[in-house]
Parts: structure tokens; sequence; C-alpha cells
């Protein structure tokens, strides 16, 4: 009987410990719509949370969510305060330095907003003497200081992408680099973004902008990357990513080409 207990006992440490390696948390900054924002409830919402539920779901994972700035994500992620950042974060290399990436699950461009009459171009020259508003640590802002700043464009970096937003309409900023489906949820739809507009193309950089957007781990958990890309091939196969983009996104392509 001692014996059949003791085993019991050893069977149920194995199984607690078990369910334990099955939950993982998500690091997000939940202020950045449509990928990720709350509700009038405090509930998380956005193309990132459905995204990130799915995936947990095919890979059999329990997954919970814990809020964060965006520019303290990484250093949260090695702190192990979260095992994963699913928050609308490009994959560079510049990141790749410091954690590790899934495969690319979709793509979003980045380009300008401002007033539609401003007359003004994501460039340079076309920006010359202006301040041009971007989220700190974002790939936008390492875009803006690379090729503007240089040139005489003054770039101002914020915590929050929705204090970018304020801060033009109040006339202190002239304009955003922001990836185009935030700022059209964000902003362009939204009563306050009445008269402004996207301004020209989408900039491009591979080298700054990346290859796409995946989820972060920290390197050498790899058992878990194994087991994030064989979801996510899944939801790409299955048609899941598409419909999500449809039902968030307005008129963008997300395929990771």
């Amino acid at each position: 009987m001692k014996k059949i207990s003791m085993l019991m006992l050893a069977l149920g440490v194995l199984s607690s410990a078990s369910a334990i390696a099955e939950q993982m948390r998500f690091g997000l900054e939940a202020e950045y719509p449509p990928f990720e924002s709350k509700n009038a409830k405090g509930e998380l919402e956005g193309f990132d949370i459905e995204l990130g539920n799915t995936i947990c779901k095919v890979a059999q994972l329990q997954c919970s969510w814990v809020e964060s700035s965006f520019d303290t994500l990484i250093p949260g992620l090695a702190a192990k305060k979260f095992d994963v950042i699913n928050s609308a974060m490009n994959i560079t290399e510049k990141r790749k330095e410091s954690i590790d990436f899934t495969n690319p699950i979709y793509r979003i461009p980045s380009q300008l907003v401002a007033k539609s009459d401003s007359a003004l171009t994501p460039t340079a020259e076309g920006l010359q003497g202006k301040n041009i508003g971007v989220l700190q640590a974002s790939i936008q802002e390492v875009y803006a200081k690379a090729h503007w700043e240089p040139k005489g464009v003054t770039i101002t970096s914020y915590k929050d992408q929705n204090m970018v937003y304020n801060d033009m309409v109040n006339g202190r900023l002239d304009g955003t680099l922001v990836m185009a489906a935030a700022g059209q949820a964000g902003f362009l739809d939204k009563p306050e973004g009445k008269g402004y507009a996207f301004i020209g193309k989408p900039v491009e950089d591979t080298k700054i902008l990346g290859s796409g957007i995946g989820f972060g781990l920290r390197k050498g958990d790899d058992a878990l990357k194994t087991k994030l890309n064989a979801a996510i091939a899944k939801v790409q196969a299955d048609g899941t990513v598409t419909t999500l983009a449809k039902k968030y996104f307005k008129g963008f392509d997300v395929s990771v080409k």
C-alpha cells in the first residue's frame, strides 16, 4: 500500500510538472490597436490577441497575457517576466542580437501619416524642418532616425502611439511614421483622424524594417520555438491568418513574401 501511495504521489508530481510546462505567458503592450488593445470592459482584444489564442490552441498550450510598455518587452523577456513576445514586433537583425524569433507570421508596411493637404513626402527632403513622432523602440523610430534625422528632420519618440496622435492633432507634430494598419485603425478611422491621410508610398529598408512580424523568444528556447513554428505553419496554411487580417485590417496584404 505504501508503494502504491508513493507511486501515485510521484505520478501526481509528474502530472503537475507537465501541466506547468504546458503554460506559456505572452508579453505585449496593450495600446496599439488593431493589433492589441483593451475594450470598455478592460479585456484584451485585437489581431494579435486572437492570433495568439488560436496558435496556443493549435500548439496545445495554456496561454496568459502580461502587459508591458513596448520598449521594455525585450528586457522583460530576458528577465523571464513572460515567455514569448506577441506585440506586432518585426523581426530585425538588430533585435536578433538579443532575442530569437519564430518564423514570420505576417507583414505590415510602414507609412507616413500627416494632414492630407500638407504637401509632405516620406523622404528626408520632403520632411526637412518638420517634427515627426514615432513609437519608442519601434522599427519606425530606427528608420526615421537613420534616414531622416541626419538630414534635418526632428524625430520625437513616445512610449505610447496614442500620445503621438494627440500631439499631432494639437499641432506639436507634423506627422508620424507608423505601421500602416495601426495608423488606419488607431487614428485615420477615428473622428480625430479627419483631414489626415497616408502620405506617399510605404518606406522601404529591409535591414531596418525586417522580414515580417513574429513571436520573440529567449535565445536557446528551441523546443518552444519548434512547437510554435509548427502551429504557425498550420494557421497560415488553413487560412486563419488571412481571415483575421480581413477582420482587422483594411486593404492590406499581410502575407509574408
